[in-house]
C-alpha cells in the first residue's frame, strides 16, 4: 500500500492509499488530538489530496465526545495502580507462573538505553528467524540502520526494556507514553524464538507494569485485543493470561471529500479481514501458517 507523510499544524500525519487515501496523524494511538477540530481545518486547507481522516480517543476517556462519524474500535490494556495488585490480582495463573519461570531460568531485565548496542541487539532479534506466529515476520532481514530508524521514533516519550540472558539481549520492548503520560503503548515487544522456554516475553510485560506503576501511568496498553472477524489465537490468548482485557474506545471517521463520504458509507474505509467470515480466516490461517513451514529455506533467501 502507497504511503507518504506531509506535516500539518506541526504534527506529522501518514496518508495510506492509492484510489482511496486514509489520513492519521503519525503514531495514531500512541499520540492524541485534544484539539481534533485545528487538525482537520488544516487538511482540509492543505495542498494534499486526503479523503478520509480518522482518529481514536484516548483510553481514559471511552465516551464519545466528537460529532463526527464514529465506530468503536478496541485496545487490549491494563489498568495500572500498583505493581503488586497486578501481580496478585490481576495476572493469571499461567501467566504468574511464566513470569517466574524467566527468574528461575537466568532471565534478567532493566531498562536500556536507546544506542548502538541496544540496535545491534534488536537486529539479532529481528533476523533470527522468517517465520513468527505462523506468519512472515516483517522485519525479519533489516539492516542496522534502517532498525535504528525502525525502533528510534518517539525517543522523547520512549522507554525501552531488555530482556537477558548471559548478558546477551534475547527480548525488548518498547513502551511510549502519550502527551498526557496517562498511557502507555507496547510500540515493540520482541523475543527470540530459541529462547522462549525462558519465557522472556512475560519477563517484559511485568517489567513494564512494574514501570508503568512507578510512573503513575494509568494504562498500560498492547495494541488491539481483537481484530475485524479473528477469532482467538495465541497472541489474544496471551495478552488475556497476563492481565489485559478489552476497552472498546471511539474511532471517528471524517470525510474531506466526496470519494472520502462515499467511501465511508459503503464501508471500503474497512480491512479485508473485517468483511472476511470468521471460519474463512481460520482457515486462510491455518493455511499459511502450513505454507510457510513448508518454504522456510525459500523465506530465508529471500
Amino acid at each position: 500500500m502507497d504511503s507518504s507523510t506531509i506535516t500539518v499544524c506541526e504534527r506529522q500525519v501518514r496518508i495510506r492509499g492509492r484510489a482511496l487515501r486514509i489520513a492519521r496523524i503519525e503514531g495514531d494511538g500512541y499520540r492524541f488530538l485534544d484539539e481534533p477540530e485545528r487538525m482537520i481545518s488544516g487538511l482540509w486547507n492543505c495542498s494534499t489530496r486526503i479523503d478520509l481522516f480518522t482518529f481514536v480517543q484516548r483510553l481514559t476517556d471511552t465516551t464519545p465526545r466528537y460529532n463526527y462519524w464514529m465506530q468503536w474500535d478496541n485496545v487490549a490494556a491494563i489498568p495500572v495502580s500498583t505493581f503488586d495488585h497486578w501481580w496478585n490480582e490481576t495476572l493469571g495463573f499461567k501467566g504468574r507462573n511464566k513470569a517466574k519461570q524467566a527468574e528461575k531460568k537466568g532471565v534478567e531485565h532493566r531498562q536500556v538505553s536507546f544506542g548502538d548496542e541496544l540496535v545491534e541487539g534488536i537486529w539479532r532479534i529481528y533476523n533470527e528467524c522468517p517465520i513468527r506466529q505462523g506468519k512472515r515476520f516483517p522485519h525479519y532481514g533489516m539492516t542496522r540502520e534502517r532498525v535504528r530508524e525502525h525502533a528510534g521514533t518517539f525517543l522523547d516519550c520512549s522507554i525501552f526494556l531488555g530482556a537477558f540472558f548471559d548478558g546477551a539481549l534475547i527480548g525488548f520492548a518498547k513502551l511510549t507514553t502519550d502527551e498526557t503520560c496517562t498511557q502507555a503503548g507496547l510500540m515493540h515487544i520482541v523475543s527470540m524464538i530459541r529462547h522462549r522456554d525462558k519465557a522472556p516475553t512475560n519477563a517484559l510485560i511485568a517489567q513494564a507494569v512494574r514501570a508503568c506503576a512507578a510512573r503513575k501511568i494509568s494504562y498500560l496498553v498492547y495494541s488491539q485485543f481483537a481484530y475485524g472477524n479473528k477469532r482467538r489465537d495465541s497472541l489474544s490468548d496471551f495478552k488475556e493470561r497476563n492481565g489485559f482485557q478489552r476497552v472498546d474506545i471511539p474511532r471517528y471517521y471524517v470525510p474531506l471529500t466526496g470519494l472520502g463520504k462515499l467511501a465511508f458509507r459503503l464501508g471500503l474505509h474497512r480491512s479485508l479481514i473485517e468483511w472476511l467470515p470468521e471460519s474463512l480466516i481460520t482457515s486462510l490461517r491455518t493455511y499459511r501458517a502450513g505454507w510457510y513451514a513448508r518454504v522456510p529455506s525459500r523465506l530465508e533467501a529471500s
